[in-house]
């Protein structure tokens, strides 16, 4: 555990050293800010470590062991109903307490005037995510090749963009790439390692691997659907 704690901690620092150099050396040359509000600055980024190694350590320690299990236990169950049933619940609910996910969606409310409702797009992007990480379920079981899947899907995005209002397109496109934050990634991909490992013949690089990448289509997708209606 100590070990764990303190490589967790040294990377922590490390990849926030530079940001915290440059704002410091902006600080220093150019902005000179008061020293109440680097005061501030400091004690937030002192904050930002502690809170981030805490939540990289309870990753660790639980959250991914945690996901393995799952997936190896509903492989086992047999049952498509429940792979789905908790492959979509599992999906839902990480998107919808992603931090990322609700960054964007009250920007996008603050920006449009209200036009999009923050929660809404919230849950939009979280059924995205959860019919997609479904289906790359699915896939793991049914043996079919991810590249089909990835080909298939982008034609969609690809189709959809045409016909959504322009100022959909782009919050569509963020609204994937904000699904792949460090709530979501570690268990949708935990959960796939965990079922394909179980899987006789199955590789759980291969197949395990590859759920994000995937997943985060579903909410372009669910957006530019949102945004056809809207529209």
């Amino acid at each position: 555990m100590g070990s764990l704690f303190r490589e967790t901690l040294i990377g922590v620092v490390k990849a926030t050293a530079p940001l915290i150099g440059i704002i410091i050396l902006l600080q220093v040359v150019f902005v000179q800010a008061s020293g109440v509000l680097f005061l501030k600055f400091v004690i937030g980024t002192l904050l930002v470590i502690a809170g981030m190694v805490l939540f990289l350590l309870g990753i660790e320690i639980g959250i991914l062991p945690a996901g393995r299990l799952v997936g190896s236990g509903l492989i086992q169950s047999r049952s498509i109903w429940l792979i789905a049933a908790v492959a979509f619940l599992i999906g839902f609910s990480t998107t919808i307490a992603e931090p990322d996910v609700l960054v964007l969606s009250m920007q996008a409310e603050g920006i449009s005037g209200g036009e999009i409702n923050g929660n809404s797009l919230v849950y939009i992007i979280g059924i995205g995510l959860a019919v997609f990480t479904v289906l790359a379920m699915l896939r793991i079981l049914a043996g079919i090749k991810m590249a089909y899947l990835l080909a298939a899907s982008y034609l969609v995005v690809i189709l959809l963009a045409v016909l959504t209002p322009a100022d959909f397109v782009p919050l569509a496109f963020d609204s994937g790439s904000v699904t792949t934050g460090a709530l979501t990634a570690p268990i949708v991909i935990s959960l796939g390692i965990g079922f394909s490992s179980v899987l006789a013949g199955r590789s759980p690089v291969s197949d395990g691997f590859g759920l994000i990448g995937f997943a985060s289509i579903g909410p372009i997708i669910a957006v530019m659907i949102m945004g056809i209606i809207a529209g």
